[in-house]
């Protein structure tokens, strides 16, 4: 596997609406630090529903955009979904919470799944891409940086599994908002995944007692 490209964006409007988005993300050249907020550089405009340290960066695989391609019946552009790095040789539904890439210093472990929105659908001008998109079943991947470092296109890039129970990213998207039971509840919260999943399953499991 190797960094195909790093995507980073400014804040744009999307037409018709009022107000701005870091959705329009572009492929750039050379060197781009990553540190625990994601991309230096990098536009993030709803910081509520955006970013953070648990959704510090945004990944795509290769084979997934190569199969949304065939889909959209046109070339993918990197960036277009709004991703901050398209990584080769990776098929997103093959991907855990918990699993790790890394590229020089920079290690990024896996803790959500992309859940789309309105905004992405505006993005994809396709009012019914959120229902496209989650029938799919190949949801992008949201990580964490558990060390920074500098990065750019054609670096390799190291992939570790997690070593515990998996949770794939079509699983934690079909799961999503959902009260989950007894050892489901429990096979998630083994797992490192972002602090607002993590603190929705915990309130469900003191309701519980």
């Amino acid at each position: 596997m190797k960094i195909l490209a790093l995507c980073t964006g400014n804040p744009e409007r999307l037409p018709g609406k009022s107000y701005k988005t870091g959705i329009f993300k572009h492929a750039v050249n050379g060197a781009v630090m990553i540190d625990a907020e994601g991309l230096v550089g990098d536009a993030i405009c709803n910081r509520k529903h955006h970013g953070g340290v648990d959704q510090a960066v945004y990944v795509e695989g290769s084979l997934t955009l190569d199969w949304w391609s065939s889909e959209l019946g046109r070339p993918y552009e990197a960036g277009t979904f709004g991703e901050n790095i398209v990584i080769s040789d990776l098929d997103n539904r093959d991907v855990a919470v918990g699993d790790r890439f890394a590229a020089g210093d920079l290690i990024l472990e896996v803790t959500a799944c992309r859940m789309p929105c309105a905004t992405f659908a505006a993005r994809m001008a396709d009012p019914k891409f959120v229902k496209r998109y989650t029938a799919a079943a190949r949801p992008g991947i949201y990580c964490r940086v558990t060390r920074g470092g500098v990065v750019e296109p054609g670096m390799p890039m190291e992939y570790t599994s997690f070593s515990g129970d998996k949770i794939t990213m079509p699983e934690l998207m079909e799961t999503f908002g959902r009260r989950l039971q007894g050892a489901d509840r429990a096979r998630y919260l083994a797992a490192p995944i972002h602090y607002k999943l993590r603190a929705m399953l915990e309130s469900q499991a003191d309701e519980a007692h």
